[in-house]
């Protein structure tokens, strides 16, 4: 059973925690962190027909996304290419 006193510090928490989580991404950022959670889910979608002579564990970064859409390209089907089409967009606004 929840106290009064439980109830106000739980309500503060969680208003201090809704503030401090907010945070104003640019355009670029937004559109940078869409290309790297879209290159992570194609290495390892792809994995097999595009990326298996790479290591497993590669850390997908926005430094290396433009490599996985290349790599897309070259080794992968129409859907791989689709997905090298979209990162690569997704990149093209820095």
């Amino acid at each position: 059973m929840l106290t009064e006193a439980m109830r106000a510090y739980f309500a503060e928490i969680g208003r201090r925690g809704g503030q401090k989580s907010r945070r104003a991404l640019s355009r670029e950022q937004a559109q940078n962190m869409v290309a790297v959670r879209l290159a992570r889910s194609a290495y390892r979608r792809f994995g097999a027909d595009c990326f298996w002579p790479y290591a497993r564990d590669l850390r997908i970064t926005t430094a290396n996304a433009p490599w996985v859409a290349e790599q897309l390209r070259r080794n992968g089907n129409r859907s791989a290419w689709q997905t090298a089409i979209r990162i690569q967009s997704l990149l093209k606004c820095r």
